[in-house]
């Protein structure tokens, strides 16, 4: 009786088994070691040329946001994926790979969100404590001994990290990929990035039995709301003030203001008062409800509801607010805020009334 051997089982990929066994080996390894200094150099470039396709064309930003945000749930993640390509190849990525994956991904993203955030930031403001944050983020990321000898090896540090740039990301990615409004990204990314911070939150308590549930979920909800309540702090990432003026009249047909004015005398204010322009760019489909603050020495006058809608316009949305009153005691110092309705000031301009 004849017999027929049974066929040994195939691996299901032996060529990427072998491929990572070669990376096992430290041979390609050692070429992304060799040329490292090379990689924020290209994540600046990806990030910085990101940007300008954003501004240019609002679909392949909605692609753009979509791939770093699958990006970022592959890193989450991280553990679970090498296991399960471990069982499926037979070998284990090796671990300097998937940190130098994980440094590029953190200065693609810095990189991408940082010009949103250098266009809008108002640097009189406390604003420039947020930017500031994420320019030394970036910069971290790009020097290898304080990456991996700093951030890296502390998994509660790299982790609140990556947890901070995923918030950045969010602020950016909210309203030109959801169409969001800036409030409801800044809720989105506090309450990612809570969730996101647990794992560090982990790593750091001590305490143990059911009372570490409690301090892990205290602390993850604490840091949600304190980053709402920063929402001042932060500046609007998507939107821009390409034109502000103070002035006399504004031609409501080809919406183009007068004059601008600095210095405006009593007399100028009876003669129809005053009128505040401003031009905002915002991403294409996004709806924000937006106020005119006026502020006299310090103190609220009037407070004026506008609405822009974003569009592919490059002078941006035009809107304006008149004052026509300004009581007795008008003199002194003025200033015009636009700002988002959640609070957060996009733009100001100031103007002096003498008499």
């Amino acid at each position: 009786m004849s017999t027929e051997a049974t066929p040994a089982r195939v691996a299901p990929d032996n060529r990427l088994s072998r491929l990572f066994g070669r990376l096992k080996n430290s041979r390609l390894a050692h070429v992304a070691h060799r040329y490292r200094l090379l990689l924020p150099l290209g994540s600046f470039g990806l990030g910085a040329g990101s940007y300008f396709l954003v501004e240019r064309h609002a679909a392949l930003a909605q692609w753009l946001t979509a791939l770093m945000l699958i990006g970022w749930v592959a890193l989450l993640f991280e553990g679970l994926l090498c296991r399960a390509l471990a069982r499926y190849l037979g070998e284990r990525m090796p671990q300097i790979i998937v940190r130098y994956g994980a440094q590029a991904l953190h200065q693609e993203t810095l990189f991408f969100v940082l010009p949103f955030f250098l266009a809008t930031t108002t640097w009189s403001s406390m604003q420039a404590v947020f930017t500031s944050l994420l320019i030394v983020s970036a910069v971290a990321s790009t020097i290898d001994p304080i990456y991996y000898e700093v951030i890296a090896p502390r998994r509660w540090l790299f982790l609140g990290f990556h947890a901070l740039t995923l918030f950045a990301a969010l602020l950016t990615g909210g309203p030109i990929f959801l169409s969001l409004t800036t409030g409801q990204s800044i809720e989105l990314a506090a309450a990612a990035m809570a969730v996101c911070a647990l794992p560090s939150f982990n790593d750091v308590v001590r305490v143990s039995g059911w009372g570490r549930w409690f301090v892990l979920a205290g602390l993850s909800i604490a840091l949600g709301f304190g980053a709402w309540g920063a929402r001042f702090w932060i500046p609007p990432a998507t939107l821009t003030v390409q034109k502000m003026a103070i002035t006399q009249s504004v031609n409501t047909q080809t919406r183009v203001p007068g004059p601008d004015l600095r210095t405006v005398s009593l007399n100028q204010l009876q003669q129809g008062g005053l009128y505040a322009f401003s031009a905002i760019k915002a991403p294409r489909g996004l709806n924000q409800g937006v106020f005119h603050v006026w502020s006299h020495n310090g103190k609220v006058a009037h407070r004026v509801a506008l609405k822009i809608e974003g569009g592919l316009r490059k002078a941006g949305y035009r809107s304006w607010s008149h004052i026509e009153t300004f009581g007795p005691n008008a003199v002194g110092k003025w200033r015009v805020s636009v700002v988002t309705d959640e609070g957060q000031l996009i733009g100001a301009e100031r103007f002096r009334v003498v008499k």
